[in-house]
Order: C-alpha cells, then structure tokens, then sequence
C-alpha cells in the first residue's frame, strides 16, 4: 500500500511539473509572439528553447527558496514528459552535475590537487580503464610544461599529432574538450561521460545526487558493491547532512568530508522542443546562486 501511494504522490508529482512547463513557456511564447513574428515551424521551435530553459532555471529558484538539501525525490529532478504546447511539444530534464566527478578539481590554483587526482584515478580504474589517464588529464589542465608519469602529455606530446595542438593549460569548459586529450578516445569518452562533469570552479560531490561508481572514487577503501547497498538505502531516506553520508559508510573507512556536499550549484539542462513539423534542441548549464534567478554558463541551441 505504501508502495502505491508512493507511485501515486510521483505520477502527481510529475503531471503537475509539466503542467507548471508547459503554462510558462506558453506564456513566454505569447510575449515573444506580441514581439516578432514567426515565418516558420522552425523558427517557433528555436524560440520556444530559450523559454524552456527559462523554465528549469525558475524551477531551480524555487527549490533553492524551499531548502538547501538536494536529491532525486525533488521536482527537478522528475523528467518532463512531452508536454503539450500552442503546435507542439516540449520535453526535457535537469541533472545534477555535483552528482558527478569535477575534471576541474584536479588542478587547484594551476597545481595539480593529489586528493583530487587519486580520486579520479579509482573511478576510471572502477569503470575498467587505465588509471594513467588521469596523468593526461591533470596535464592538459595544469600551468606546467612538465609531462606527470607514463600517461601524462603535454605539448611535445601533442605538437607530433597528424592535427598538432597545443595542451590546454586552462580548466575544461565541457566534457566535450576531452575528445582532445590524450587516450581519450571515442570508446574512452563512452565510458567515462555519464560520471564525469567539467564546472568552472572547485565543487563537492553531491552524495544525494551521485551515482555509486563516483561514490566509491570518492572514498577510498569503499567498494563499488558497498557503494551501491548504501545508495539503495539513500534512496529509502537520502542524506540530511554529510555527517550524515559519513555515519552510514562502513566504519575504518574514513570520508573527506570537504569533498561531499548534500547541496548542489550547477544543473544541466536538456530539452527538446517541436513546433508543426519541425524540431529542436537545447542543452544549457546553469548555475544557481544562494538567491536569484540561476545564470547561464553556457548554452547550445540546435
């Protein structure tokens, strides 16, 4: 019986987020409408993306209002199913990117950051790839000219390549730019996007939000198995606080408290619009601010 109020309270749950998408975009498309005119099917679906967007961001607001705690019983995180609009349909969903692994933290100030960098070493060894590749990574970041260990690039290393480039040596903007590191090859890149992020600043791992693999990466001494009993009982009760993570993990193992959270900044955005015949897309990362409207980091329209 639990069970089943349980799924009734979610269909509630998300027949209203979609009814609140779809009365703020249409809105949105109605001002637009008053302030150009549309020629095509085409033209309507590009707009109705960057209303969308605007959707997530004041539902990211109004969570924020609500409390500090993020987790995937949360509206945010229910996926909006295709939603009826004027000629059309919307769809989309909101992820947590604190849930993930910040390729950013490795490299702190234009230093590599060796708590940072172990912990992405166990999660690509977890997810069965050479751990050697976080060398690549931190290189491509870090200020310096020096290649870290066998794994480890940087100019020379590129400069010899059939498109010769240079490294970095800036943080990553999106995962995307990992396609040009090296040993990140298509089958690499695969594996390791749906557990890595790029954020433009040092950020915690959301416990409430992560997958098990990042959960084990962050805890040393915590197996992948361990890590996923556990957030089969976050999602039972999630974590209040990150004393709270910590009293649940098994005991000798010992958490860095400064790389969890239970609150998250940064959201992606992922959207898909059709207006008549013709469709569209949208991906935006946004990032929300202890109050305000969340800003946009990026965008890409399509």
């Amino acid at each position: 019986m639990r069970q089943g109020g349980a799924a009734i309270v979610l269909a509630m749950a998300v027949v209203s987020v979609a009814a609140i998408a779809a009365t703020a975009i249409m809105l949105t498309q109605s001002t637009w409408s008053r302030q150009i005119e549309l020629g095509a099917d085409h033209r309507q679906a590009r707009v109705l993306v960057p209303a969308a967007v605007d959707w997530a961001r004041r539902l990211l607001s109004d969570d924020r209002r609500s409390g500090s705690v993020d987790h995937l019983g949360e509206p945010w995180a229910l996926r909006l199913p295709p939603t009826a609009i004027e000629n059309g349909t919307v769809a989309g969903f909101i992820e947590d990117q604190q849930g993930l692994f910040n390729l950013n933290n490795v490299v702190r100030a234009g230093q590599v950051s060796p708590l940072h960098l172990e912990q992405l070493r166990r999660l690509l060894t977890i997810l069965d790839l050479s751990p050697a590749l976080a060398d690549a990574v931190a290189d491509w970041i870090d200020a310096d000219g020096a290649a870290r260990g066998a794994g480890g690039a940087e100019d020379p290393y590129y400069l010899e390549l059939e498109s010769p480039t240079l490294a970095a040596n800036q943080a990553l903007v999106a995962v995307d730019e990992l396609a040009a590191v090296r040993g990140f090859d298509t089958r690499v890149m695969a594996r390791v996007r749906p557990f890595v992020t790029a954020l433009p600043r040092a950020t915690a791992v959301n416990v409430n939000t992560a997958p098990p693999e990042v959960v084990a990466a962050i805890v040393d001494g915590l197996d992948l198995d361990t890590a996923r009993a556990l957030l089969a009982e976050r999602d039972k009760a999630y974590f209040r606080t990150t004393e709270d993570f910590s009293s649940r993990v098994p005991r000798g193992l010992i958490v860095p408290m400064e790389a969890i959270t239970v609150s998250s900044d940064y959201f992606m955005v992922t959207l898909g619009v059709t207006s008549g015949e013709a469709q569209a897309r949208g991906k935006a990362l946004l990032a929300r601010e202890d109050t305000g409207w969340p800003v946009i980091v990026w965008r890409k329209y399509q």
